[in-house]
Order: C-alpha cells, then structure tokens, then sequence
C-alpha cells in the first residue's frame, strides 16, 4: 500500500496518455485532480471503477476537479478501454510503471490463492497547489464518486 499522506507534495510525473499525448502533474495546477490507479484495462472491477466516474463526470467538472485515471496498459489498451466506454477523461499508459512506483501503489498481491505483483487499486485527490487532499485505498469500484465528493 501506499506510504504517501495528506498533506503531502504529490509527486511530479510524465507519462503518455492512450494517444501518447503528454500528461504532466503540472497541466493541473490551478485544479483539483482525482488521480485513480486500477489495475488493468478492461477488467471487470476496473470498468465499473471507470464507469462511475464517467457517469457522474460533470459533478466532478462543476466541483472544479479533473479526472485522470492510470494503468500499466499499453497505449492501445487505453484508448480501446477509453473508446469502448466512452470515458471523457484521459487515461496514462504507464508501460513502465514511472507513475505508480512514484505513487507507491506497485506491490505483492494475492487473487484466488495465488500471490503475484501488481497495482493497487488507489485514488489520491490533488489540491491546486499540488498537494494530496485525500487518499482512498479501500476503492468501492460502484460507489466510487460518493467516496470522493462526500
């Protein structure tokens, strides 16, 4: 699990988007950022995550946030996850995993007895001015807009 507070700097990143357009933690200064990790494009538990989001997109917009979600999916992965849910907001192509090691969100998981590494489902909500508002480790993938608005 992740080691990063509230209150913290969040850590600058780079990393290409599913139209390998560059996104950096900078492009949102002056805005709220709900940064969601999932793990993989496409899943089940991810597409219900990226749904809700997408669902209740202009709260998020009305409320002053931004949304930017990130795998460790190839480009294509993204953009056919993106495309096929018609999902308003980009998604980070971190192949090499630059952002979620950042994020600490990299690390031993278990599924059906078996042990394996892998992202941990986590939102982090970035202030204005950069800094971690708030972080939700324990992500109710149908309820996750209530999770971060209320």
């Amino acid at each position: 699990m992740t080691t990063l507070k509230i209150g913290e700097k969040a850590p600058n990143f780079e990393a290409k988007d599913q139209n390998e357009s560059t996104i950096k933690l900078s492009d949102y200064k002056g805005k709220k950022l709900v940064l969601f990790f999932y793990p993989r494009a496409s899943t089940p538990g991810c597409t219900v995550e990226a749904c809700n989001l997408r669902d209740n997109y202009q709260q998020f917009l009305k409320k002053g946030y931004d949304v930017l979600g990130v795998s460790a999916d190839t480009a294509k992965k993204q953009e056919n996850f993106r495309n096929k849910n018609e999902l308003p907001f980009p998604l980070l192509a971190d192949v090499d995993k630059e952002v979620i090691n950042a994020y600490k969100v990299w690390g031993p998981k278990k599924f059906m007895g078996k042990e394996y590494e892998g992202i941990y489902r986590t939102t982090f909500i970035i202030d204005e001015n950069g800094f971690i508002e708030d972080v939700i480790v324990k992500v109710k993938t149908k309820e996750h807009t209530s999770q971060i608005l209320d």
